[in-house]
């Protein structure tokens, strides 16, 4: 869930983030349920049709269309349904494909592009805004963001430090500070940020779920179980969680051998592809649920398939760990997971790539990885354990 992985916290501002994408489903059977419609008096779908009759009676009031798009990319984040991300696009035809639109819209061009992993497209994007505009904020928290998924840590922390004079005080230390927690300072980064949340008790619920959640990731690379385990249940206890949050906290379940806890949590949460991967992962280490196991490592290879045709590379990391872990082809998630460091590096990513190697028994194949982990020097309880597997075997 690239996220995405972050933390792609995109229009923090507006108090929404980018979802997980997820691949459209192939059914397996005459008798799979392909998809449950919203119901039409659910508000949030009442909302929409509101919205969208506005818009279509005033198509050009761009203020009408960003706040749409705002819902929509916030919805996606609560359903993980990808689609909300386009019809966030499609609210903004009317700018979204000029060489130079308006600098909100702009910014939002940016966070999508930052949703199918375009990178470099979402970056010239916000390069623009910045240079026209020093003082947006929300430019430079997304470009903060692209940047740390890249691996780019000394201009991710140079954005983080544009947003001193411009954002809340929480926001900036959590920007800086989650940078230099991948960095060679997790444990200063943790206090700090501890520190921070602690003295900003009135914080937006948003804010305080990635915050939050940032440091249960924080302790989990730090091997502080306990403080993960109680902010991300923190975490969860402050709204409702979104797919970033679930795949998180299901992956620290699975790291600490609780699997059953993963299927009570994610049992119906399974339309999204990266939480059905980790409920897969849970229910292979169920013996009395290897048939149920069976069914979703195959819906997982039907969608996995899919996107394989597609050309979709969003989700080579999910990809990866689904070759390696359930279908057992360490080589091909070698490949896989090469290919997805060549364009995101976050801990997850270098995680798999070392697991994916170490399977495959291909040393020279962990080098990029290897080197670095040196040059960041970064601080990780499972990554580290695996870096030293190499070590010993040189």
């Amino acid at each position: 869930m690239t996220f995405y992985k972050a933390l792609a916290i995109g229009l923090l501002f507006s108090g929404v983030a980018p979802a997980i994408w997820s691949a459209p489903r192939i059914p397996i059977s005459d008798t799979e349920v392909i998809e449950h419609l919203p119901r039409g008096t659910d508000p949030a779908q009442q909302e929409f049709r509101a919205l969208r009759s506005r818009l279509a009676a005033s198509p050009n009031d761009m203020l009408l269309a960003l706040t749409l798009a705002r819902r929509y990319i916030s919805q996606s984040r609560v359903e993980g349904d990808p689609r909300y991300l386009g019809y966030a696009q499609a609210a903004l035809a009317p700018w979204y494909d000029k060489s130079d639109p308006p600098a909100e819209v702009r910014v939002m061009r940016a966070t999508l592009l930052q949703s199918t992993h375009q990178f470099p497209a979402s970056l010239r994007d916000l390069d623009a805004v910045v240079k026209a505009d020093p003082h947006n904020a929300q430019a430079w928290l997304t470009k903060a963001t692209v940047l740390q998924v890249m691996g780019e840590y000394r201009p991710a922390a140079q954005s983080c430090n544009a947003l001193r004079s411009l954002a809340p005080v929480l926001i900036t230390i959590t920007c800086l500070s989650n940078v230099a927690s991948l960095n060679g300072q997790a444990h200063q980064s943790y206090a700090h940020l501890k520190s921070a949340l602690a003295m900003a008790p009135g914080a937006d619920p948003g804010i305080r779920i990635w915050v939050t959640t940032l440091l249960a990731e924080m302790a989990q690379r730090l091997g502080q179980f306990p403080a993960a385990e109680e902010h991300f249940k923190t975490a969860l206890a402050l709204d409702d969680a979104d797919s970033y949050l679930l795949g998180a906290y299901a992956d620290f379940l699975l790291d600490q051998k609780r699997p059953g806890e993963v299927i009570r949590l994610l049992k119906d949460k399974t339309r999204v592809d990266a939480l059905l991967l980790r409920y897969a992962l849970a229910l292979t280490s169920q013996p009395a649920d290897n048939r149920a196991a069976a069914d979703q490592i195959a819906l997982l290879n039907s969608r996995f398939a899919a996107a394989m045709l597609r050309g979709d590379t969003v989700h080579q990391r999910e990809q990866a760990r689904f070759e390696l872990q359930l279908m057992h082809r360490a080589p091909f998630a070698l490949q896989l997971a090469q290919r997805n460091w060549a364009v995101q590096k976050e801990p997850a990513d270098a995680r798999i790539f070392l697991e994916a190697a170490l399977v495959a028994n291909d040393k020279a194949a962990a080098a990029p990885v290897l080197d670095w982990l040196k040059k960041t020097r970064l601080e990780d309880h499972a990554i580290n354990a695996l870096a030293l597997k190499f070590a010993v075997g040189a």
